[in-house]
C-alpha cells in the first residue's frame, strides 16, 4: 500500500473525539455492572462524534473483536457482522426432492 493510501485510510481518526479520552474507557473488562455501565460511557463518546460510522466501518473491515468501536461493543459487532453475511448468502441449501433422506441419516418407509 502507497503512503497516500494509507493517510486516506486514516484521515476519518484526526477527527475521532476518543483521541482526547483515556484509551481504557472503551475496552471495559466483562460485560455486567461497572463493565456495562463503562461501555455506555464510552459508546455516549462515540455518539458524539463526527466520525462514528467511519469508525464502526473500520471496526468492522479490520475484525475487531474486542472493545467499543464506532459506538458498539463487542457483541452488536458480532450481530452486525452475521447480518452481513447471511444477506450474501444464498437463500439457503438446495431442496432435497421429495422423499429423499438428509444427508447421513438413513430414508424413512
Amino acid at each position: 500500500m502507497e503512503a497516500g493510501q494509507n493517510a486516506d485510510t486514516w484521515e476519518w481518526l484526526r477527527h475521532a473525539v476518543c483521541t482526547g479520552v483515556d484509551p481504557e474507557l472503551f475496552f471495559p473488562v466483562g460485560e455486567t455492572g461497572p463493565a456495562a455501565e463503562q461501555a455506555e460511557r464510552a459508546k455516549q463518546v462515540c455518539h458524539s462524534c463526527p466520525v462514528e460510522s467511519q469508525c464502526l466501518e473500520w471496526a468492522l473491515a479490520t475484525g475487531r473483536t474486542s472493545g467499543v468501536w464506532g459506538g458498539t461493543d463487542e457483541e452488536e459487532r458480532r450481530r452486525l457482522r452475521r447480518r452481513v453475511e447471511r444477506r450474501k448468502a444464498p437463500d439457503g441449501p438446495p431442496a432435497r426432492p421429495r422423499g429423499s433422506a438428509a444427508p447421513g441419516r438413513p430414508r424413512r418407509p
